[in-house]
């Protein structure tokens, strides 16, 4: 496809949404797909109609896809490694004091 065409095609359509539904148990919301819409209001409604048509979720998000910003898979190593340099976050540097009651 030329590159006239992408940009033509571009133009023409509404911006896409990125959807996420809640499930009845209240677990989080999880990603479901994505969709376009001219507004956030129509993609609530699209979002309705698509994802929880079988009443499988109680609550949805929908996000303009081009305001999510995430890190690059390229940049793992990089982007992570600072975490690498905090052990004492991690729980086997705290001791539990004993007046606390454990759970079985």
């Amino acid at each position: 496809m030329s590159n006239d065409k992408k940009s033509e095609n571009k133009d023409t359509q509404w911006p896409l949404w990125e959807v996420f539904t809640q499930p009845r148990d209240g677990k989080p919301h999880q990603h479901a797909g994505s969709l376009h819409a001219p507004d956030a209001e129509k993609a609530l409604e699209n979002a309705r109609d698509v994802y929880a048509r079988r009443k499988e979720a109680v609550n949805l998000w929908v996000v303009p896809s081009e305001e999510i910003v995430a890190s690059k898979g390229e940049d793992a190593g990089p982007f992570f490694d600072p975490a690498d340099d905090k052990p004492y976050r991690h729980p086997q540097f705290y001791d539990v004091p004993r007046s606390t009651k454990r759970r079985s």
